[in-house]
C-alpha cells in the first residue's frame, strides 16, 4: 500500500544498535564466576533494572504488533489486560515475590516443589518451557518479522524469523541474564521513546482528540465493556484476565526471573511496582496509536499491520531508524527473555535436578545447548501463527487454558498449609485433561469453520480455575495434611505482615511499597473511570 524507505542513517542507527547488543553480550561473558552470575546475573540487580526489564520483556514486539492491532480492531478493551497486570504486580510484590526470595530459589517451579512436591514441579516446568517456546518466543518471533518484511518485502517470513532468531540466540548465549536485563533497561526507554514519538505524531495528523472520537465513536475507547461484548465482556476480567495476569506476572519464569535476581526483597518490590507503572503508559503509547490507524489509514488490509504502518508513514529519516531501532530492542527482550528463562528452567528442573554434582562448565553447556535448541523449535513454529485470524486471541486464547490449575495452586498454597500434596496432584490432572478438551475444541472449531458451542475463553479460563479449586479443596481436606516442610518459607501469615509494618516504620512514605501499591490503585481507578 505505500513505499517504503529507509535511508543510510535509518541503517547507521539500527547497526549501532546491533553493536551495542554483541559488545554487550561480549562484556558479561566474562563476568561469570558461578551458575548463579549466568542464571541470575548475581543477585545483584536494583530497581530500576528490574523495573525496565520487566515491561521490555512483556512489552515487546508481541505488544506492539499486538495491542494495536486490538485497538485497531476492537479499541481500548484490550488495555484491561494492561491494567489487570498492574494490579497483579502489586500481589506479586506484596505476598509472592518475598518468600520466592526467601527460598533463594532458581527457578519457580523449584519453589513449587518445596510446596508439593516433585511431581507438581516437573509438570509446571514443563508446561512453562513449552509456553515460553510457542507463546513467548514464538510470538515475538512472528511479531517482529511482520515490521521487517515491510522494510524488505522480497524476503519471506521465514527467512526473516531464522535471521532473528540466529542473532537473538547468539547474544543470549554470551551474556546470560545480566546482558539480558541491561539491555532489557536499554531497550525499555528506546521502546518508550520511540512509541511517544509515533504516538504524538500520528495525534498531530489525526486533529486531535475529539477528531478521533468523531471517527470511531465513544464505545470505541471505552476501556469496560458490556457481557455482551463479543471481545473482551466485563466479566472474563475477573474469570479470565486476572488469570491470564498472574499466571504471566506471579508465576512464569520468563518473568519472575529478574525479580529473583535483585539484591534484596525491597530492591524486587520496587522493581516489580516499577514495572506495574509502566504498564499504565501502554494505554496511550500502544493501544491509542492502533485506534489513531483507523482514522490514517481506515482500509488497512490486516490490522496486524496497524503499528507498522504507521512508523513507515510517519516518521523522517533519522526518526524511523530509531524507531526501527526501539522495535527490535522490543523484538529482541522478549525472545531473549524467553531463551534464557526456558534454558534456566530446563537445567535447574531437569538436568540439574538428576546430576546434582554438575560443574558449572556442564551446568552452562547445557544451558547454552538447549538455548540453541529452543530456538530452532520456536523459529519453526513461528510462521504457523499467521494461520490464526487475531495474533492478540492466539496469545490470549492459549494461556485461558493452561494457566488456571497453575493459578489455583499458588493462589490457595501460599496461605494455607491445609493444602497439601495429594490435592495439588489431583488438581494437576484435572487442569490438564480440562485444558487439552478445550484446546483441543477450539482449535478445531477454528480449523473446520463450525459454531462454536462453548463460552468465551476468558469464561472457560475462570470455569476451569472454579474446578481445579474444587479438586485441590476436596482432595486436601480428605486427606492428611502435609508434614516436615518449612512453613515459615512457605506460607504467608498475620505474623509475616505485622514484622514488615515494623521494618517499614523507618522508611520515608515514597519509599513504601505498601504506599507506592495504594498510589498504582489509584493511578488505575482515574484511568477507568476516564475511559
Amino acid at each position: 500500500m505505500f513505499d517504503v524507505t529507509i535511508s543510510l542513517i535509518d541503517y547507521i542507527i539500527i547497526g549501532i544498535y546491533f553493536a551495542f547488543i554483541i559488545w554487550l553480550g561480549l562484556y558479561f561473558k566474562n563476568r561469570h564466576k558461578s551458575e548463579e552470575d549466568y542464571f541470575l546475573a548475581g543477585r545483584s540487580l536494583a530497581w530500576p533494572v528490574i523495573g525496565f526489564s520487566l515491561f521490555a520483556s512483556n512489552m515487546g514486539s508481541i505488544s506492539l504488533i499486538g495491542l494495536a492491532e486490538s485497538g485497531y480492531r476492537t479499541g481500548f478493551a484490550v488495555f484491561s489486560y494492561e491494567w489487570m497486570a498492574t494490579i497483579v504486580l502489586i500481589i506479586f510484590a506484596v505476598f509472592f515475590l518475598p518468600y520466592y526470595l526467601k527460598n533463594r530459589v532458581y527457578t519457580i517451579p523449584e519453589f513449587l516443589e518445596r510446596r508439593y512436591g516433585t511431581f507438581a514441579r516437573y509438570y509446571f516446568s514443563g508446561v512453562t518451557i513449552t509456553l515460553n517456546i510457542f507463546i513467548d518466543i514464538a510470538s515475538g518471533l512472528f511479531a517482529g518479522a511482520l515490521v521487517v518484511k515491510m522494510a524488505f518485502p522480497d524476503l519471506s517470513l521465514t527467512t526473516i524469523i531464522w535471521a532473528i532468531s540466529l542473532f537473538a540466540a547468539f547474544y543470549t548465549l554470551l551474556g546470560g541474564l545480566a546482558s539480558v536485563v541491561y539491555s532489557d533497561t536499554v531497550q525499555a526507554v528506546l521502546l518508550i521513546f520511540s512509541s511517544i514519538v509515533v504516538t504524538v505524531l500520528a495525534f498531530n495528523l489525526t486533529g486531535g482528540w475529539d477528531a478521533i472520537v468523531a471517527a470511531v465513536g465513544t464505545e470505541h475507547l471505552t476501556i469496560i465493556r458490556p457481557a455482551s461484548d463479543p471481545d473482551l465482556p466485563w466479566p472474563g476480567l475477573f474469570s479470565g484476565v486476572f488469570l491470564l495476569g498472574f499466571y504471566f506476572w506471579v508465576t512464569n519464569q520468563f518473568i519472575a526471573q529478574r525479580a529473583l535476581a535483585a539484591k534484596d526483597t525491597r530492591q524486587g518490590q520496587w522493581g516489580a511496582l516499577f514495572a506495574g507503572l509502566l504498564k499504565l503508559s501502554a494505554l496511550f503509547i500502544m493501544v491509542l496509536p492502533g485506534v489513531m490507524a483507523i482514522v490514517l489509514f481506515p482500509d488497512l488490509d490486516d490490522p496486524k499491520n496497524a503499528y507498522p504502518t504507521l512508523i513507515f508513514n510517519l516518521l523522517p529519516a533519522g526518526l524511523l531508524g530509531l524507531t526501527l531501532a526501539g522495535f527490535i530492542a522490543a523484538l529482541m527482550s522478549s525472545v531473549d527473555s524467553g531463551l534464557n528463562a526456558a534454558s534456566t528452567l530446563f537445567t535447574f528442573d531437569f538436568y540439574k535436578k538428576y546430576n546434582p554434582d554438575a560443574t558449572k562448565e556442564q551446568t552452562m553447556k547445557i544451558a547454552k545447548i538447549m538455548i540453541g535448541i529452543f530456538m530452532v523449535i520456536a523459529a519453526l513454529w513461528a510462521p504457523q501463527i499467521n494461520k490464526f485470524p487475531s495474533f492478540w486471541d492466539y496469545l490470549q486464547m492459549v494461556l485461558s487454558f493452561i494457566c488456571p490449575p497453575i493459578v489455583a495452586l499458588f493462589i490457595f498454597g501460599l496461605f494455607s498449609k491445609r493444602i497439601n500434596t495429594r490435592g495439588a496432584n489431583a488438581s494437576i490432572i484435572t487442569g490438564v485433561t480440562l485444558s487439552v478438551l478445550s484446546m483441543g475444541y477450539k482449535f478445531y472449531v477454528n480449523y473446520a469453520g463450525i459454531e462454536d458451542v462453548l463460552p468465551h475463553y476468558l469464561y472457560l479460563a475462570g470455569i476451569i480455575f472454579i474446578v481445579c479449586s474444587a479438586v485441590l479443596l476436596t482432595f486436601s481436606l480428605t486427606s492428611s495434611p502435609d508434614e516436615n516442610k518449612d512453613w515459615e518459607s512457605l506460607i504467608w501469615t498475620p505474623a509475616y505482615f505485622k514484622g514488615e509494618t515494623a521494618s517499614l516504620v523507618s522508611l520515608p512514605f515514597y519509599k513504601n511499597y505498601r504506599y507506592q501499591s495504594i498510589g498504582l490503585l489509584i493511578l488505575v481507578a482515574t484511568l477507568l473511570i476516564i475511559f
